[in-house]
Parts: structure tokens; C-alpha cells; sequence
């Protein structure tokens, strides 16, 4: 009889189509291709379509993190001069940059930088930097800060006419030509990726949730750098259709009883991810509500639409439309309290975390803490007040659960 071919999980497709994806950029490097670094919240659509090979520093700056080199790096790009304030992704990219090797991850090294400040101004200057020291070109695309809950049809114009200039510069530099046509087939294949995207984490809201919510941080990082392939798409359909059947069945990857369900708010502290999920997970808190996962699916239905999708991003988006999303979250996955991570990279996101922690308690009437950390540098994170944090979270949601709230 044949062989039994075990079927792989959309876990182990997601890791293997992220690990085909850096190899793709080394090939093409290797070949005499452009390649380039690229802003995690760039218009991926252009280089998918393009078939330009690009690499994102912030995926490398987590996963240095998460493999126990942020300090090291970090520490070397302050030596060279760089303040301990700067963001840990760009600390460990200069680092980088400087030293061209990184024991835990290494990538190809750029002939162009694609950059958006929907993120941050940080993100701006760093790629500025590295477009000196590197003596390379930068291409930037800016989109304003949205001041309301729509993106206007100025704002629209605006980065369109950036969108467009892109791709023209992008061609002389690469010598790869744009299809529209091409383009449309990107889009839609980016759509059918991040449904399949929102629909796996939309099973949160099931009780018990089927899923560890830390395994969002695990399983994103193709929906950044690959939702425009065919195989993206399949992989997340797949883990859709995995969380459908566990929700069926009543089961859960979450290790232990699920006592307590609770947002968690920001970036993920990679140095320390093992730590703040098992002072979760051992007093059988889950995580089935969060904002920064699900933000990297893009929906639209028009060019138009994609312009205006790049401007929802957390760090871009009116801050008032930020709080009611993670009201509308909390409320539909029914949390009993919310973890906020003051992350001292990314100044953005917590220069309004007290206030939108604020505004979040006040409409939801669940308890929250606050604890300090980094999303790649853990000098900046306390096992003891992270902790002690928790506990004291659990105690309120505990006594809570008693009085019946």
C-alpha cells in the first residue's frame, strides 16, 4: 500500500511559504536582481505585481527579537551612535546595516528603499538614513494622518499620484514594467488573503475561543509580506477553515481552561513573547481580542479604494475611530478586562495609549492594566511588573465573575 502523506497544517504552510518567500529575495539577489528593503505597510500590491523581490527590516527586527539578538544589535547601533529612543526595528536594522551579518537573521542587502509614513515619522527618517549610508534611492509614498473616519477623495488623489510616480521610478530602476491587468489579479488575490485573514481571527469570538491569541503573532507575518500569491491565500483559507472546524467541535489550541478573556493592546514584546503569554495562559487567561493582526488584511474594491485602505492603518487612522474599533472588538469577543503595552519603540501608538485606555475602559466597563515594554528590546520590559500586572488584572476580572458583571 502507498505511503500515508500527512496533511500539513496551515501553520506549518504559513511558516514555509514566509521561509519561500526570504529564499526568493536571496535567489534573486543571487541572479543580479533589484532588490529592496521595504516598509511593512508599503503598498505591497506594486512589487507583487512587478515580481520585484523586497524584504522588510521590521519583520527581521521581530524575529531577531524573538530569536535573542535585539539587545546585542540594539546595544551595537547605540555604540555607533544612535539613541536608546529609537524604535528597536531600526536600532537593529542600522546595527545591521553597519555589521552585514546577524547571527540570528540575515537579509539580502537593498539596491532601493520603498517607504510609507502611514506608520511613523520614525520610519521616515530611518529610511532617509539608510538611504545615505547605503548611497541608495528612497522612494516614499506620504499619506496624511486621517482626521476623520473616511479618507477623503483629496487624500485619495494625493497618494495616487505618489502610487503611480512609484511604479515609474521603480520600472527605470528595476527594469520591470508594470501590467494593469496583472495588477487587478494582485488585488483580487490580496482580498481573498486577508478575508481569509479576518475570517481565522474572527473566530475569537467563540467560547471557547479556538485558538491561542498569541497565535496571531505567530501566524501574521505572511499577511504582511506575501497576501498578493495565490499561496497566501490558500494558507489562510486553510487556517480559516481549521479554527471553523475546532469552533464546531468545541475545541481549542489554548493550553488549559479559558477563565478569562482579555484584549491585548499593541505590538507583541518578541524578546519576551514565552514569558507574557505564560503568565496569561498559567492563570488560564486568552487573548481573543486584538488590533494589530487582523490590521495588516487590506479590503477594498477599487484603485480608489486601495488608496484609502493604506490610510486605516493603527499608527494613520483618526483616533476616534481607533477606540471604537477596539470597543466593537472587545464587546463582540466578549473580554473581561484588556492588556495594554506601553511599547517604548513605537511612540505613535503609545503617545495615546493612557487616553484610548481611558476611553476604552469608560465604554466597555471592563479593567485594564498597563505594562511597560518594547517590541525588540527587552532592557526596556520587567518580568515583575508584567506579572504582578496580570495578577492583579485577574483578581478584578475574578471578582468581577463573583458579582456577576
Amino acid at each position: 500500500m502507498p505511503d500515508t502523506v500527512e496533511k500539513k497544517s496551515a501553520k506549518v504552510k504559513l511558516r514555509e511559504l514566509q521561509d519561500k518567500i526570504a529564499q526568493d529575495a536571496w535567489d534573486a539577489k543571487n541572479r543580479g536582481e533589484k532588490v529592496g528593503w521595504c516598509a511593512s505597510n508599503f503598498p505591497q500590491e506594486i512589487t507583487t505585481t512587478m515580481g520585484i523581490a523586497v524584504v522588510y527590516p521590521e519583520n527581521m527586527g521581530a524575529a531577531v527579537g524573538a530569536k535573542g539578538g535585539g539587545q546585542r544589535m540594539c546595544e551595537y547601533a547605540e555604540g555607533m551612535g544612535y539613541s536608546g529612543d529609537l524604535c528597536s526595528y531600526s536600532r537593529i536594522n542600522f546595527a545591521y546595516a553597519d555589521l552585514k551579518k546577524c547571527e540570528e537573521l540575515e537579509i539580502p542587502f537593498p539596491d532601493f528603499l520603498l517607504c510609507c509614513n502611514n506608520i511613523c515619522n520614525c520610519m521616515m527618517k530611518w529610511y532617509e538614513n539608510l538611504a545615505i549610508e547605503l548611497d541608495i534611492p528612497l522612494l516614499m509614498i506620504d499619506i496624511p494622518h486621517l482626521t476623520k473616519e473616511k479618507c477623503d477623495p483629496e487624500r485619495i488623489k494625493y497618494i495616487r499620484a505618489q502610487f503611480d510616480d512609484c511604479i515609474r521610478q521603480l520600472e527605470e530602476i528595476t527594469g520591470k514594467k508594470m501590467d494593469y491587468d496583472k495588477l487587478n489579479e494582485v488585488m483580487a488575490v490580496s482580498q481573498r488573503s486577508s478575508k481569509a485573514w479576518l475570517r481565522a481571527v474572527s473566530y475569537m469570538s467563540a467560547t471557547p475561543s479556538p485558538f491561542s491569541g498569541f497565535d496571531i503573532f505567530n501566524n501574521m507575518a505572511v499577511a504582511c509580506v506575501g497576501r498578493g500569491t495565490p499561496e497566501a491565500a490558500e494558507a489562510f483559507e486553510a487556517l480559516a477553515d481549521e479554527y471553523e472546524e475546532l469552533v464546531k467541535e468545541g475545541k481549542s489550541t489554548f493550553k488549559g481552561e479559558e477563565k478569562y478573556r482579555v484584549l491585548f493592546e499593541g505590538i507583541a514584546c518578541w524578546s519576551n513573547l514565552k514569558f507574557t503569554y505564560k503568565a496569561l495562559q498559567s492563570r488560564g487567561v486568552n487573548v481573543t481580542a486584538s488590533i494589530y493582526g487582523p490590521a495588516f488584511s487590506f479590503l477594498y474594491g477599487s484603485m480608489d479604494e486601495l488608496m484609502a485602505a493604506y490610510a486605516y492603518v493603527p499608527n494613520s487612522n483618526c483616533f476616534e475611530k481607533e477606540v471604537s474599533l477596539r470597543v466593537i472588538d472587545a464587546r463582540k469577543n466578549k473580554v473581561d478586562g484588556a492588556v495594554f503595552h506601553m511599547n517604548r519603540s513605537c511612540k505613535n501608538w503609545s503617545g495615546k495609549l493612557y487616553e484610548m485606555e481611558r476611553q476604552f475602559k469608560e465604554q466597555t466597563g471592563v479593567p485594564t492594566i498597563v505594562f511597560d515594554g518594547d517590541q525588540s528590546d527587552p532592557r526596556a520590559f520587567s518580568e515583575a511588573q508584567y506579572d504582578t500586572r496580570v495578577e492583579a488584572l485577574v483578581e478584578i476580572m475574578e471578582q468581577n465573575k463573583k458579582e456577576g458583571k
